[in-house]
């Protein structure tokens, strides 16, 4: 097999302010370090495309550092080993990693996980429904949720891969799953799913929509959005209702804080009153958990009694466009560029 000793890569060329453009990012060919023992040489195959690389383009205080100007965009990625360093890994494995948005890379592989390429599934979902936002789903419900039988569940963004999974895993606990989502198509996926309510977020009545579809109120809320879609939620959570924080994805484009009264007052009022649970968490503070994730879902998986969706852009050139378009639900389904075949 061939090797490449450049890369193909996409880095990040200026921080934006507001919505990224294309301007934020600028294409380029770099050369490879050599292998050194316990390396890898890695050809993308596919990358995944996320709503937290927004963060990342930020150089605000944050969770995780920023990525430098001049640096490649971050994301996981799976990928072919072309050469190997490594008594561990053969040139024609495939493994997931963090090569970040580029067609090849050096990596340690200390800092990859070998991918079973005998299953019927495809490679791509261990980007999406078995990767990071299947994890994320699991986990946030498994320790901060706790959907209970009989609970109503509610979820934000539902249509996409870490939403999706929250509505079905509810319903694995024997909740009710109610899908809040963009348009109508995205509504009817949500009912195809299984989903025992679907609101348009976008309704001039989504407020009402969502009073009608949770007459018990809400025991725990899912947040991936924030926005209008937080204040429709607030006045309907139930005493001890538990709120996983995942993502705030209408703000990430923000340049100053929302207009109108400071209603943090409220907030923490309800907060009080209600006994509620906020909890914000990154999935990898559950990383300990991420095999037991596996064990349990990926059967459920490959015999469709969990169901995903994939949203899959052809070639590295069109991430940028891909990448500005997620974040204002441009995409439906897990979005993932395929690299390389």
């Amino acid at each position: 097999m061939s090797t490449s000793t450049t890369t193909t890569r996409i880095v990040l060329a200026s921080r934006p302010h507001g919505a990224p453009t294309q301007e934020n990012f600028r294409t380029e060919t770099a050369d490879l370090p050599e292998l050194a023992d316990g390396q890898l040489l890695l050809q993308t195959l596919y990358l995944s495309l996320d709503p937290y690389m927004r963060g990342r383009m930020s150089d605000a205080e944050s969770y995780a550092d920023p990525i430098g100007i001049g640096e490649t965009m971050v994301g996981a990625t799976v990928a072919r080993v072309v050469d190997s360093r490594d008594e561990r890994f053969t040139a024609g494995d495939v493994v997931l990693s963090y090569s970040g948005w580029q067609s090849h890379s050096v990596v340690q592989a200390d800092h990859v996980r070998r991918l079973d390429t005998s299953t019927p599934l495809p490679l791509s979902t261990a980007l999406g429904v078995l990767g990071m936002p299947g994890f994320t789903a699991w986990a946030g419900m498994n320790n901060i949720g706790h959907p209970k039988q009989g609970e109503t569940v509610v979820v934000a963004a539902a249509t996409g891969p870490v939403g999706s999974m929250v509505g079905q895993i509810a319903q694995l606990h024997g909740a009710r799953a109610v899908g809040i989502a963009g348009g109508p198509e995205k509504v009817a996926y949500l009912k195809e799913l299984g989903f025992d309510a679907a609101i348009d977020h976008r309704a001039d009545d989504f407020a009402e929509q969502l009073a009608a579809a949770t007459p018990d109120g809400i025991d725990v809320y899912f947040e991936n959005v924030g926005g209008k879609v937080w204040d429709a939620v607030l006045p309907r959570l139930n005493t001890y209702a538990r709120v996983p924080v995942c993502g705030l994805v209408s703000g990430y484009n923000a340049t100053e804080l929302p207009a109108g009264p400071d209603r943090s007052g409220q907030l923490m009022g309800t907060v009080l009153k209600k006994s509620l649970t906020l909890r914000g968490f990154i999935q990898a503070e559950y990383a300990d958990q991420m095999g037991d994730f596996l064990a349990e879902m990926t059967p459920r998986v490959a015999d469709g009694s969990i169901s995903y969706r994939e949203d899959v852009v052809e070639g590295l050139d069109n991430a940028v466009e891909a990448f500005i378009g997620l974040l204002t639900g441009g995409n439906f389904g897990k979005l993932v560029v395929k690299v390389a075949d």
